[in-house]
């Protein structure tokens, strides 16, 4: 039995009293493990992958295991399991008909906003891994990009302090901001957008015809405040508001 953590497989054969080898295949070893696996397998061996939580193979070291596996000719059999993603988005409250998994964003701050800039135009909820340690950072960050969006932060599911918090993105940010600390792993559930915001999404997507400057030119023209266009065009040409707003200040004086 091939497992990220060998104490925590440990703790589940022990809870059902089942005496097997149990092998450390993380992400630092899972490309040396592949190819004894594959040999295994050829052998005639049956082996098995346990992740520590949540499904191998989404957003898990897993998944290079069992593509490998395939490649070789190998039987997978999957055994049903919780799935973070599936769970996060029936406990929020905020399931629709369509939902996206993106998995883990982009770390720094300024891709991290591009991302979700072109995550917004989706029509349908949201699904975002994040770790306790940035989860208040990316909330803030999709409160600033879909202010107006219900979202939830799920975490611990299925375990003792399985928590959902919900509300709009800019309330549910200043929430978790204001908390000391934040435990285990989060999911992060962002609603869908409803048809007039989609529209305007989608206007955004497809970009402008004139050039930053250009624009930036008519809405100072136009009498709109340096604030308000600063943040339509950093979403318009999926750039950091930070450096929009400089743009128009400069173009201002």
């Amino acid at each position: 039995v091939l497992c990220e953590d060998t104490r925590v497989t440990g703790r589940l054969m022990s809870a059902f009293d089942l005496h097997v080898r149990l092998e450390r295949c993380d992400e630092n070893v899972m490309g040396e493990k592949i190819g004894q696996v594959l040999g295994r397998l050829a052998a005639g061996e049956r082996v098995a992958f346990v992740s520590d939580a949540g499904m191998p193979g989404v957003s898990d070291p897993g998944q290079r295991l069992v593509d490998a596996a395939l490649d070789a000719g190998a039987r997978v059999e999957v055994v049903p399991g919780p799935s973070a993603v599936t769970c996060a988005l029936v406990a929020s409250g905020l399931a629709s008909e369509h939902f996206f998994f993106e998995g883990f964003l982009p770390r720094r701050r300024a891709a991290q906003l591009a991302r979700l800039a072109e995550l917004a135009a989706i029509p349908g909820t949201l699904v975002v891994y994040e770790s306790p340690r940035r989860v208040a950072e990316t909330l803030a960050n999709v409160a600033e990009v879909m202010p107006g969006r219900r979202a939830a932060l799920v975490r611990e599911l299925t375990k003792l302090h399985e928590e959902v918090v919900r509300g709009r993105a800019p309330e549910l940010a200043a929430s978790i901001a204001a908390r000391e600390e934040v435990r285990g792993e989060c999911v992060i559930v962002i609603a869908a957008p409803d048809v007039e915001e989609l529209t305007v999404r989608r206007a955004e997507a497809a970009g402008p015809e004139r050039t930053l400057e250009e624009e930036i030119a008519a809405g100072l023209a136009a009498g709109e405040p340096k604030s308000a266009l600063a943040k339509r065009l950093s979403r318009a040409f999926g750039l950091p508001r930070a450096e929009v707003y400089d743009k128009v200040v400069a173009a201002a004086r």
